[in-house]
């Protein structure tokens, strides 16, 4: 009776320590910078050929509820007043990027360019979220820091596809055919392809919601790593290749974070989204990531979405 009891208790107390430990690693206190203030973000929105009116809020609100970020937003405004868009982008950790200028042909002034380009060039971070990979077809140095882009004209000469092919990276200058492409939104697993702070201690594999898988994008693509890509699979009109889905790039002194899928409020609310977001954005700030992996990351065969 005694020996039972014991072991009761021993049992008890090994799950209660385990329960704790559980808690404590999903309750871990985090700090935004290394000095412990906070990460000054700038999401920049406008235009888009997506709802960016619905996506800002939403990637706004992933970053401020880890207590680790402040979110200013820059809206740029109508074209014959966008020589006024001027940000200051030197009171910012980390630009995230929620702009398509080619519906509209919206282009920022050459001063603008300039004064971001000086700004990532000195160390200022970077987020090129979906759709923005779109933009700025034929400004050089933007197709340097976001590395690959879709849609907007691009062709052969704006760069190489960009791949995994026989699991390696691999640059495409033969191929000729379309520049961003998606099928019908439906489930993918992201795949974890290089260890990265970003994706430390995540699943190897996960499952994201139904949402836009991009594939054939094209780029420069130097100095660019993949961190996860996801199959694009022939039978959902995709390219029958491992599509890059995570990506960063050094461009001089400043590091750029490249999530290509998200479509819409409702996915950016999908944890296999968050996580790399918040982590991403993070990283492209500071060079570090202190962000813990929570209880609900999504599994290999279920994707996790929060209200």
């Amino acid at each position: 009776m005694k020996k039972t009891f014991l072991s009761l208790f021993s049992v008890i107390f090994i799950s209660l320590l385990s329960l704790m430990s559980t808690f404590t690693t999903a309750q871990e206190v985090t700090s935004g910078k290394p000095d412990g203030s906070v990460i000054e973000v700038l999401l920049i929105d406008g235009y888009n050929n997506h709802n960016w009116r619905e996506t800002s809020p939403v990637l706004k609100r992933n970053l401020e509820e880890t207590g680790l970020f402040e979110v200013t937003v820059a809206t740029a405004p109508e074209e014959k007043k966008m020589d006024t868009f001027q940000p200051k982008f030197s009171d910012y950790d980390v630009v995230v990027l929620n702009f398509n200028d080619n519906k509209k042909n919206q282009q920022w002034s050459e001063n603008t360019k300039k004064a971001f380009q000086d700004y990532v060039q000195n160390g200022g971070g970077v987020v090129v979220y979906h759709a923005a990979n779109n933009a700025f077809t034929d400004w050089k140095e933007y197709n340097l820091m976001t590395a690959v882009g879709g849609w907007g004209g691009r062709n052969k000469t704006h760069g190489p596809y960009f791949y995994l092919k026989d699991g390696k990276p691999f640059h495409d200058y033969q191929s000729d055919g379309p520049c961003g492409h998606h099928g019908p939104q439906h489930e993918f697993q992201i795949i974890l392809y290089e260890e990265h702070p970003i994706t430390k201690g995540l699943p190897p594999k996960f499952m994201h919601v139904s949402d836009e898988l991009y594939c054939y994008l094209r780029g420069p693509a130097e100095n660019t790593k993949i961190l996860a890509y996801a199959h694009s699979p022939k039978e959902k009109r995709g390219s029958g290749r491992d599509e890059p889905q995570l990506m960063v790039t050094e461009y001089g002194k400043g590091r750029i974070f490249h999530i290509a899928y998200g479509h819409a409020g409702k996915h950016c609310r999908a944890v296999s989204f968050i996580l790399p977001f918040i982590r991403g954005t993070q990283w492209a700030a500071t060079g570090t990531v202190t962000i813990p992996v929570p209880p609900d990351m999504p599994t290999e065969e279920k994707s996790m979405t929060r209200d």
